[in-house]
């Protein structure tokens, strides 16, 4: 497995550990979360700008569409927050690949 697919399945399974755990048994998920995707992000830049688009708009745009998914019973909000928190680790994989596109711009290849 790539380090890709392998961070980005840790941050599933934290996503997923983040919504069934209780926050008093460790309060920091959203940290670790955002950790996982600055990491993913520093990691594997995407190279593609049309996947860096998709990747932001996704990151926006999914957590929202997702509360829609809380009229399902039983179910809905238990999706809805594990969408939510998988989100967090997408958004800094974002901010990650903002940062090294800016960074490329100030620095000049080969120096």
């Amino acid at each position: 497995m790539k380090s890709n697919q392998i961070l980005t399945a840790l941050t599933l399974l934290v996503a997923l550990l983040a919504t069934f755990v209780p926050a008093g048994i460790f309060a920091y998920w959203t940290l670790a979360l955002v950790a996982l995707g600055l990491v993913n992000g520093f990691m594997n830049p995407l190279a593609d700008m049309s996947a860096r688009m998709a990747y932001t708009v996704a990151a926006l745009a999914i957590p929202t569409l997702a509360n829609s998914l809380d009229a399902i019973p039983v179910a809905g909000a238990y999706i809805n927050a594990v969408i939510d928190q998988f989100m967090v680790g997408i958004a800094a994989m974002v901010v990650a690949n903002f940062l090294l596109v800016v960074k490329d711009g100030i620095l000049p290849a080969g120096e």
